[in-house]
């Protein structure tokens, strides 16, 4: 009998030492206290590529929690950490961790950031809906974001469309640093990038352009209780990706969350079928909070029970997730 292969996943969530609910030494009551980690105000970046699955934690956050005041600022990844650095906002949630700079910076200013893993995303590559070419290999992916392939043509032979233009949300962006650092290895980007004023901006930009291939944030596309993203999702095709020599047609993923979790190499010895997402990457929340404010109080939220669930529902993976394999009877 042949058997089918399944990844669930499974809660193991961690709330962060008791932030939302213990008296801090700057209580209320303390000299000098401004907010608790459930009252009060306070300002955090993020990465916009992550806008969607943010406004979705801060709305929750804030109903649970009428009193508590988030001031969300929507940037590049690289305005946000400078925002961090120079103490404009406690909080910063992007897609890496600190680099060195960054690290001696915070060390001169004697702040040791906290740092927690709240998230794991996929970067989507999105094409016009009249594309036939959806199933490409991360070597294809290189060879077209270094215009080292120029031609759709080049790609799977097919005729009818013509020159690449690859579009990203902005310049220096997460996604551009991702697509650098993890597919093109370093490399420079094709002359016939350019970047788009947002997300949708992007996401409109392929829809209304066969030639166009782009890349964005799962969640932008993925939550489907979410009218916005489904409005979006419908407007452009999400190809599929293999990292894998000579795949086949059913080798190509699309960055759902049963690929997004990482799979063991014992796993994937005993399930061929399954392989991880090839354009995954963590997502973290960075506070350089020096108490329990407000803002350790939001990163406990979102790292705790409830925000990872909204994490689950959005179509990203949760952090605080354990991957099992369930063999069942195929039928």
């Amino acid at each position: 009998m042949n058997k089918r292969a399944h990844l669930f996943t499974t809660g193991a969530f961690v709330v962060l030492a008791g932030a939302i609910t213990a008296v801090s030494c700057n209580g209320p009551g303390s000299p000098g206290a401004q907010d608790t980690p459930t009252s009060g105000n306070v300002s955090v970046g993020v990465d916009e590529t992550f806008a969607p699955i943010l406004q979705a934690q801060i709305d929750t956050f804030s109903k649970l929690y009428p009193n508590a005041h988030v001031k969300m600022s929507f940037q590049p990844e690289e305005k946000v950490m400078v925002d961090l650095i120079n103490d404009q906002v406690k909080l910063a949630v992007v897609s890496r961790e600190l680099n060195a700079e960054e690290t001696a910076d915070f060390a001169k200013q004697k702040i040791t950031p906290r740092i927690t893993r709240i998230g794991i995303d996929g970067l989507a590559i999105v094409l016009n809906r009249a594309n036939p070419d959806s199933l490409l290999t991360v070597a294809q992916l290189a060879d077209i974001f270094t215009g080292k392939t120029s031609n759709w043509s080049q790609v799977s032979g097919k005729k009818g469309l013509a020159a690449i233009n690859v579009v990203f949300d902005a310049n220096r962006s997460s996604t551009t640093r991702f697509i650098r650092d993890s597919v093109t290895r370093g490399a420079a980007l094709t002359p016939r990038v350019f970047a788009a004023a947002s997300n949708p901006a992007l996401l409109d930009y392929v829809a209304s352009h066969p030639n166009a291939i782009g890349v964005v944030g799962v969640n932008w596309i993925s939550d489907r209780d979410d009218p916005t993203a489904m409005k979006f999702a419908r407007k452009v095709r999400v190809a599929s990706i293999t990292s894998r020599p000579n795949p086949r047609p059913d080798d190509y993923i699309q960055p759902y969350q049963v690929y997004l979790a990482e799979k063991t190499p014992e796993q994937l010895a005993e399930h061929p079928e399954l392989q991880n997402y090839p354009l995954r990457r963590n997502l973290y929340i960075i506070s350089r909070e020096a108490r329990a404010g407000l803002g350790t109080g939001f990163a406990s939220f979102v790292a705790g029970k409830n925000g990872q669930l909204i994490f689950q529902k959005s179509g990203l993976l949760p952090a605080q997730m354990q991957a099992r394999i369930v063999t069942t009877p195929k039928l």
